[in-house]
């Protein structure tokens, strides 16, 4: 991977972790309505990074386009 690549990846890895904790921690309250301590947040930034990465290593990868298929349709409209 290039620079651009790498700086591109961490850009997107770390929003993507943010957003994923943010959503992860609104979920447990409203499900569990647990108290949200250093250890809940802990826990819930552990889980979102593996998420975080594989979702933008699928994202920034050409060859996979799950949904071009369904915007060259959309486009033809």
């Amino acid at each position: 991977m290039d620079r651009n690549s790498v700086e591109r990846f961490l850009e997107f890895l770390v929003i993507g972790v943010v957003a994923g904790v943010l959503e992860d921690l609104i979920a447990v309250k409203l499900a569990t309505g647990a108290t949200i301590d250093a250890q809940v947040i802990w826990v819930v930034f552990l889980i979102a990074i593996p998420f975080a990465a594989l979702s933008e290593l699928v994202v920034d990868r050409e060859e996979i386009r799950p949904f071009q298929e369904v915007a060259d349709r959309i486009h033809r409209v």
